[in-house]
């Protein structure tokens, strides 16, 4: 089962920017409600698309300027990106089924 790994300011080039295969990006904080509701989700999400789609965490609150240089606003939120490039984002708790539409896409 893949596990949804912890990342922060100092390996987020290497873990999103320059991975060769799609990544979802949480945006959480550990005292936020909705971030704790939507954490099962990846999880599934991470074993679902192992090998196809990275899923990770960034801590808004220990990564502030990370936080703040991907424009994040209020959490959660979620983002895609490909080859580099955000591609979508979502702001708030999201359904899997949602959240799986738009992988679709990607992978």
């Amino acid at each position: 089962m893949a596990e949804v790994k912890e990342i922060g300011q100092d390996s987020f080039d290497q873990e999103v920017l320059n991975s060769s295969t799609p990544v979802l990006v949480d945006f959480w904080a550990p005292w936020c409600g909705p971030c704790k509701m939507v954490a099962p989700v990846l999880e599934e999400i991470a074993s679902d698309y192992e090998g196809r789609l990275k899923v990770v965490k960034v801590n808004v609150d220990d990564n502030p300027d990370l936080a703040s240089q991907q424009g994040i606003m209020s959490i959660p939120t979620l983002k895609l990106y490909r080859e580099g490039d955000e591609v979508q984002s979502f702001v708030g708790a999201q359904s899997k089924d949602s959240l799986v539409g738009q992988i679709e896409e990607l992978v």
